[in-house]
């Protein structure tokens, strides 16, 4: 009989095989999954658009520039025009109305204004056009290689995130590999405290034999509890460098033992700076300098723009007449209908700076300097980069004939420790012995994890000089 199971359990269980994959991590996976997950990561990636926009912001100056705007108004008391009385010029007051106000030739005196009613509004709809700015084709230089300076950041960033996962990652290795091997040595000492004791009560093993040995199994209880707590702390310093979640479990793929039989051991010869994220960084800040001195120089040319402007305008003698279409209301005969007229005007205009006190001449000059300082920074990093690349060479030299000379004591250790156990049991040995090998044996063993992770440090930092991981 073929058993049917529910689609909703079929799900289930495939989401749940799907999840458990996903909690498996080799190297490359945790370091994608930071770059992906991490704060300063996003961030960085984040800048990076935000530059990619400000470029099409720049472009955008030099596109068609439309304003639109609409004004209507009503003026309760019209304005006077001042004008001086001149009898018979048929202009301004007549000679009776200035008889009347008692004015003598060459009196100045305040009349209404005839030409303008006390409402008036006004549309347009007005464009420019960039033609020439040189300071905007250098802007969208600028603008571009902002953008690529945020792209260099956010790959310094990066490469920086993923040192540190590497460091975290391989911690957790080498944590783990050194539990598994205290494990076993704890396993070790328990079955021969075990014998012991057994000789013990039949009579054929002193107590001072006993309670050496039982001695030796608490600190290897202790010492084993205090690695698995360090493994565990090492775990989540490996999830807080990827922004993986504290409570959610995660498996490292491969072993240590994998890196120390591989890369560990290769010590590059030669590297190339440009590899180096935080050079390229120091390169475009010396671009965007360069093309500031441009900018200074190209504010010295004429702006030259064009311009046109589509409008239309009316007055009235109420401020609801503004919205009639009447050719005579409200007493105002002879003053003509009442509609919107429209008007027109096109143009170019040019804007040049001729004479600015010899500010732009001191601008030149301190650009200059500042483009020599960043000159200086990069001799000065070129020469820090090829020394820190010569160090960790070095470094990693010492630390992987170190990491062969701690592995054949920890093996020679080991080797001294089970042929003490074998006489011990034999009878021709003493517990005294035993300690004192499982002594040895556990400082050869930390020498050895402490080399181990020496090498991969140095291993992971020569990695990070010569920008391999950029």
């Amino acid at each position: 009989m073929r058993l049917k199971l529910p689609i909703q359990l079929v799900l289930f269980l495939a989401s749940g095989y799907i999840f458990g994959q996903t909690n498996q991590f080799n190297l490359e996976e945790c370091m994608a999954y930071a770059v992906e997950n991490e704060a300063n990561s996003i961030n960085a990636t984040l800048d990076e658009e935000i530059a990619a926009l400000r470029v099409k912001e720049t472009v955008g100056i030099g596109l068609p520039q439309i304003n639109g705007s609409a004004n209507v108004q009503h003026n309760p008391d019209l304005p006077r025009f001042f004008s001086e009385y001149n009898p018979g010029s048929g202009f301004g007051i007549s000679d009776d109305d200035a008889q009347s106000l008692g004015l003598e030739p060459g009196d100045i005196y305040g009349a209404t204004n005839f030409f303008q009613l006390k409402s008036n509004g006004d549309v347009n709809l007005s464009a420019t056009q960039l033609i020439f700015n040189g300071s905007y084709i250098v802007g969208l230089q600028a603008a571009r290689t902002y953008k690529k300076l945020a792209r260099k950041q956010k790959d310094y960033t990066q490469s920086e995130l993923k040192a540190s996962v590497a460091k975290a990652y391989f911690t957790v290795l080498i944590n783990e590999e050194r539990l598994v091997l205290y494990t076993s040595n704890l396993d070790r000492m328990e079955k021969l405290f075990s014998e012991t004791q057994e000789l013990y009560n039949t009579g054929f093993a002193e107590k001072i034999e006993v309670d050496r040995l039982k001695v030796t199994l608490n600190n290897a209880r202790t010492q084993k509890s205090n690695y698995e707590s360090l493994a565990d702390l090492s775990m989540k310093l490996l999830k807080f460098q990827m922004n993986y979640p504290l409570d959610e479990p995660l498996e490292l793929e491969g072993s240590i033992s994998d890196f120390v039989n591989g890369e560990i051991q290769n010590v590059p010869q030669d590297f190339d700076l440009n590899n180096r994220s935080d050079y390229q960084t120091v390169l475009t800040n010396k671009e965007l300098e360069e093309l500031n001195l441009k900018n200074i120089y190209a504010s010295g040319l004429p702006v030259i723009q064009a311009f046109g402007t589509l409008g239309a305008s009316t007055q009235a003698a109420s401020f609801g007449g503004l919205f009639r279409q009447d050719s005579n209301f409200e007493g105002n005969a002879g003053v003509g209908p009442d509609k919107w007229y429209s008007y027109s005007v096109i143009g170019l205009r040019l804007n040049w700076s001729l004479f600015t006190g010899l500010q732009r001449n001191y601008q030149i000059q301190q650009q200059k300097v500042e483009i020599k300082k960043l000159e200086n920074t990069l001799t000065q990093f070129e020469t820090r980069v090829r020394i820190e690349v010569e160090q960790q060479g070095v470094l990693l030299k010492n630390a992987n004939e170190n990491l062969g000379i701690q592995k054949e004591n920890m093996e020679l250790a080991q080797s001294i420790f089970d042929i003490s156990e074998i006489k011990y049991k034999e009878g021709v040995g003493s517990s005294l012995e035993i300690v004192n090998a499982d002594n040895e044996l556990k400082a050869a063993q930390t020498n050895f994890f402490n080399a181990l992770f020496d090498a991969v440090i140095a291993k992971i930092d020569l990695t990070r000089a010569i920008g391999e991981r950029d």
